[in-house]
């Protein structure tokens, strides 16, 4: 089983991975980007596209990893990724539920107030890479991508991670914290 969890940059995406990972006893997570690296890495400068979601080869070879994972592991694979581009998504997301594989698919949705501040938190200032994505990232879930949306604005991360659970039908290990957090808490 596969819970792609998408969304604008800023979202929670890694963060909900992975506590999502932690919190189940067999999850294994599967990052996309770093195939967006080696082909950014591995072209010359003069063929390299402005986001290597673009390259064909990056959407095909993320198919095969995921599918072929999938078949052999026996766990949860957590992929924390942003997709916007509806035919990408298709490509990608459809063609594994089209081999049969399960693909639980969540947006986490935050407006552009909240994906802001979380992006300054991190200190993406000014115009980074994230920050310019944000309007045509809310305007995909908005119009393309639009089905299990997670309104994560006023949630914690243990919100968000516990309803990807309930809508998937996973069962949750206890949270582990420290005993400074348990200490602070109480």
């Amino acid at each position: 089983m596969i819970v792609w969890i998408n969304g604008a940059f800023g979202s929670g995406k890694t963060t909900a991975a992975k506590q999502l990972q932690q919190r189940l006893p067999n999850a294994f997570i599967y990052d996309p980007e770093q195939v967006g690296f080696f082909i950014r890495d591995n072209l010359p400068e003069d063929m390299r596209l402005a986001d290597f979601q673009h390259h064909p080869e990056w959407r095909a070879f993320n198919v095969e990893m995921l599918a072929k994972i999938a078949r052999s592991y026996d766990g949860v694979i957590i992929v924390p990724m942003t997709l916007v581009d509806q035919l990408y998504y298709d490509e990608i997301i459809g063609a594994l539920q089209c081999d049969g594989i399960r693909v639980d698919h969540y947006i986490l949705h935050a407006d552009k107030r909240t994906l802001v501040r979380r992006l300054n938190k991190r200190f993406e200032w000014f115009n980074s890479w994230g920050k310019i994505q944000i309007d045509r990232c809310l305007h995909a879930f908005h119009h393309d991508i639009t089905h299990d949306k997670i309104e994560t604005n006023h949630l914690t991360v243990e919100q968000v991670v516990e309803e990807i659970a309930k809508r998937s039908g996973l069962t949750l290990l206890a949270v582990k914290r420290s005993l400074f957090v348990r200490a602070f808490r109480s």
